[in-house]
């Protein structure tokens, strides 16, 4: 079913003030949901409402309240309240004024068919996620271009460590070498506990385990600098047995086969990759989305105007955000490439798999130990 013509909706956008929610805004939202909203801090995601006056420029008709993570291409409505049909095509218009990639609802209290009837389509629901994780049953999302963008599965690590093993593993579910229900806890921890450098995965030994685990699959490894990366952190000493780890690491990658490339991954060639129905697994840091400068593995996937597609497999729950947020995440070309350098170095890592060589050795089962 096609979507929805988009109609003129006159709006007003206002801060969402969590502790002082206007009387308008009172009058439309139930205790239960108001009091959902107030119970995270959601000041780093810009929470505001896009509400509808009515005609009479009085009370709100219609209102929702909108957050995103910063330096990324979509709008969320974590609820629509009133008139729910207008509230969303306000927030459409919203984002379509911003040039937004993307409108992503929350499934609290919004049922399927009716997020349908206003062109959203349902997400898959997370296969795995960390026990402190909260978020809805559902989530639906409206793409704001043409084209058509594959979902992978989302899974969000049950770990704080298994990022890169949960980007490759998704990876390979999205290219169909890896089954969904062989996509679990123990997939994870075993691929982590082959790629880790105790207790992070660094660039070269994640690629050599992935080639370990699907011989068939081409992997290179790029990474801008010969020292041992993502040591930062560590005093001296532990810094040297894990220097040690990652120099056996390119030892394996030159037996096994994965080139090392030393030139630091642009954004074009990420899209060059995509275009060739390629996985990028791409090193990041959190700062610019979460303010936390931590090195973080993420997917790139999909690419739409103005926006790369990712996979971020960790979700911060105290700010709002969930699965929603993280699944299906455009951020544009810019931002992704300045969230791409990590230590005070700045330093590039990225592994790139490959589609699959065809008449090879099967790759040998996942998920077990």
């Amino acid at each position: 079913m096609p979507p929805p013509q988009d109609t003129s909706v006159k709006s007003t956008v206002v801060p969402f003030d969590p502790a002082a929610p206007s009387a308008r805004l009172r009058r439309l939202v139930r205790h239960d949901v108001l009091e959902r909203w107030r119970a995270a801090d959601r000041s780093a995601h810009a929470p505001h409402i896009v509400a509808v006056p009515g005609g009479d420029g009085g009370d709100w008709t219609a209102a929702a309240l909108v957050t995103s993570r910063p330096h990324t291409a979509y709008l969320k409505i974590v609820d629509a309240v009133g008139d729910v049909p207008t509230a969303v095509e306000a927030v459409v218009s919203h984002a379509r004024d911003r040039g937004l990639a993307q409108v992503k609802w929350e499934g609290w209290t919004v049922a399927p068919e009716v997020a349908a009837a206003l062109g959203f389509v349902p997400l898959s629901v997370p296969l795995a996620q960390a026990a402190e994780s909260s978020g809805p049953g559902a989530g639906h999302v409206r793409w704001l271009h043409d084209g058509e963008v594959t979902e992978p599965p989302y899974y969000g690590q049950t770990t704080h460590f298994t990022c890169g093993a949960v980007t490759a593993l998704v990876a390979q579910a999205h290219a169909g070498e890896l089954s969904r229900e062989s996509f679990d806890r123990r997939a994870e921890l075993t691929l982590w506990r082959d790629a880790t450098n105790f207790p992070a995965c660094e660039p070269v030994g994640l690629g050599v385990a992935v080639r370990r685990a699907w011989p068939s699959s081409p992997v290179t490894v790029l990474l801008d600098t010969e020292r041992p990366v993502l040591l930062d952190q560590y005093p001296q000493d532990e810094q040297e047995w894990r220097a040690v780890l990652q120099r056996a690491s390119r030892a394996e990658a030159g037996r096994i086969g994965v080139p090392i490339d030393p030139h630091p991954l642009s954004m074009t060639e990420v899209r060059s990759a995509l275009g060739r129905r390629e996985h990028v697994l791409l090193l990041v840091s959190l700062a610019d989305m979460q303010g936390f400068d931590v090195p973080h593995w993420v997917l790139c996937h999909g690419a739409v105007p103005g926006a790369l597609v990712i996979e971020d497999p960790w979700t911060h729950t105290a700010a709002g955000d969930t699965w929603v947020d993280a699944h299906l995440l455009p951020v544009p070309d810019l931002s992704l490439d300045a969230m791409s350098t990590i230590s005070p170095d700045r330093v590039r890592g990225a592994v790139i798999i490959g589609r699959p060589a065809r008449g090879t050795a099967p790759p040998r089962a996942r998920g077990t130990a």
